[in-house]
């Protein structure tokens, strides 16, 4: 078996020093009634920390704006009850000995697929917009951006205080930061929209700026991305090396620390037709690119990827031979594992001490409740 001792290094970001590489990735849940995170989401995130986990990133988590979530059972990371909630869950988290930061969301124009619910009030997006050509919600205007940005800032603030060690930013998967990023969904002709990806990332660099006012140097802050989307698996933001460092380096020069590549596979390179089949992912070119430090996913120790699962379909184990290639050549700084560590708290202990024979693979059916 392939020696895993290249994950199981330690890691300094910032003023967060984590024990491993392995980080637990952001997977909705849909657990918080009424937005209000409880003891089962402590308790939950506890065992990940109690089964090695280096770094864990919870659930998306909404900032104060109205129409944030598309999804009743999605945490508010606003208002007494729920950051109460969330307090519970870092101190959880610590007293394990873990590492925790909040991802923070705002669904914007997307509908979920998992339920029919609709907030009360009316979504907002850049252009209205759900996916290229499919009209929903409101364009925002400049006191909603500007009211979107002051949330985000003031939920990182909160973050800082409980405790947090970390905040991400959800700027991936076609959800509002993205739908700002991507040319299909972003139709503006102001200062946040334009022709070019740079002019594009103004509104997350924005974000990215605000929040690291608020929370002051060393306070780490990750940004997902991702070029893939739910509403289209071949959507790509930047073709071209050059173009993906004019999205990216002004979030890094804005005050992100870490860039968190979001890929279907993390094996596949990002541009093959310049260095091949084995060449650099997303995460690679990410890091190569700006200089920041990288978070690569996308089914790490798993058959099947992350949309199947909401088909109802499950994952077996398989070997970890391509991740510590890649790990071991420092491509990128850290993995991070969603579905296994669903099913399995203990997934990072086991792959410590190489039991890979009682490895459970991912079921379905561990999405019903928080186990």
């Amino acid at each position: 078996m392939t020696s895993t001792d290249v994950l199981f290094r330690s890691f300094r970001i910032g003023s967060m020093e984590l024990a491993n590489r392995i980080v637990m990735a952001p997977m909705t849940r849909s657990f918080a009634p009424a937005g209000i995170p409880g003891p089962a989401h402590a308790a939950y995130y506890r065992r990940r920390a109690e089964g090695g986990v280096g770094l864990i990133l919870s659930e998306g988590t909404v900032v104060d704006r109205p129409a944030s979530r598309n999804d009743p059972g999605v945490p508010f990371f606003h208002g007494e009850r729920a950051l109460a909630g969330w307090k519970g869950v870092i101190d959880a988290v610590h007293t394990a000995g873990g590492r925790m930061g909040p991802q923070l969301w705002h669904t914007g124009g997307v509908k979920s697929f998992l339920t029919d619910w609709v907030p009360d009030v009316e979504v907002e997006s850049p252009s209205g917009l759900d996916a290229p050509g499919v009209a929903r919600g409101k364009a925002m205007s400049d006191a909603d951006i500007a009211d979107t940005i002051a949330a985000f800032a003031k939920a990182a603030a909160e973050a800082k205080r409980l405790g947090f060690d970390t905040i991400e930013l959800h700027g991936a998967h076609g959800y509002l930061i993205d739908q700002f990023f991507w040319s299909g969904t972003n139709l503006r002709s102001d200062r946040y929209g334009g022709a070019t990806i740079r002019e594009r990332s103004r509104f997350a660099a924005e974000i990215v700026a605000a929040i690291r006012a608020s929370v002051g140097p060393g306070f780490p802050i990750i940004l997902r991305v991702s070029q893939w989307k739910p509403q289209d698996y071949a959507a790509r933001i930047a073709e071209t090396p050059d173009l993906m460092a004019d999205w990216l380096q002004p979030l890094v020069d804005a005050g992100v620390d870490v860039l968190h590549c979001s890929q279907r596979r993390f094996w596949e390179p990002e541009f093959p037709e310049i260095d091949g089949t084995e060449g650099l992912n997303f995460a690679g070119w990410a890091k190569k690119l700006t200089g920041a430090a990288t978070i690569s996913v996308g089914s790490v120790g798993l058959t099947g990827d992350v949309m199947g699962a909401f088909n109802g379909e499950g994952s077996t184990s398989v070997g970890l031979d391509k991740l510590v290639e890649r790990m071991e050549r420092d491509e990128f700084d850290l993995i991070a594992v969603g579905r296994a560590l669903i099913s399995d708290p203990t997934w990072v202990k086991k792959i410590r001490s190489g039991d890979t024979e009682d490895l459970k693979g991912f079921d379905t059916t561990d999405l019903a409740e928080l186990v």
